[in-house]
């Protein structure tokens, strides 16, 4: 196998894991919305991904999936943030704004950054997808092509958030009547409320 098929593997797979409807992936949609932070947002995500892929490939995805203890940290911890972002996000489909510039819905930088950065690292899930498995389907290649199959997971994670981020904006005119952000809301608070119900049960069943 070539370099070139490496990265496209690693693209492929990459891309697969992350397009998937999620509690990261609505965050930034909505901060792309309202144009908010929308670079740094997407740039943190990425270059998350791409540590944690690089972690995997590393070999750090065996390690992970062996630690009972981290694994219910992580699971617990992600479950009670999820769930209160979700009960916020009930709260907006309550009282919907209008997307407008400078919008006062828009957080502040340092809070933007605080909540992304939980989005990512509290969630279980990434780590699965990223540390263990993308990490796991590397030790099909060696040397160098291990390499381009990461690089390839990296860039497909960069891609997708620029792309998610900047493309939300297009979606400006549909967002500028109240009831879809009541819709936009409310499919963020079920599908974060689903994965913390998830987290829970999965705890659960493995204690």
């Amino acid at each position: 196998m070539n370099l070139v098929s490496a990265i496209l593997s690693g693209f492929a797979l990459g891309g697969s894991l992350i397009v998937a409807i999620g509690a990261q992936n609505a965050f930034i949609l909505r901060q792309g919305l309202i144009r908010s932070n929308v670079f740094v947002l997407c740039l943190i995500c990425a270059v998350s991904d791409a540590l944690l892929i690089t972690a995997g490939v590393g070999g750090l995805g065996a390690a992970v999936s062996q630690s009972p203890v981290l694994i219910a940290v992580a699971t617990l911890s992600g479950a009670v943030f999820l769930a209160s972002y979700a009960v916020m996000a009930f709260r907006r489909a309550a009282r919907p704004g209008v997307l407008v510039a400078g919008t006062p819905e828009a957080m502040a930088l340092g809070n933007a950054v605080a909540a992304c950065l939980a989005f990512t690292f509290l969630n279980p899930h990434v780590y699965l997808d990223t540390v263990v498995l993308l990490g796991s389907l590397s030790a099909a290649f060696k040397g160098v092509e291990r390499v381009a199959y990461g690089a390839g997971a990296a860039l497909a994670s960069f891609v997708w958030f620029f792309a998610l981020g900047y493309g939300a904006r297009l979606l400006a005119p549909v967002f500028a009547k109240p009831a879809a952000w009541r819709v936009l809301d409310l499919v963020i608070g079920i599908v974060m409320g689903l994965i913390a119900a998830g987290l829970i049960v999965s705890f659960l069943r493995g204690a």
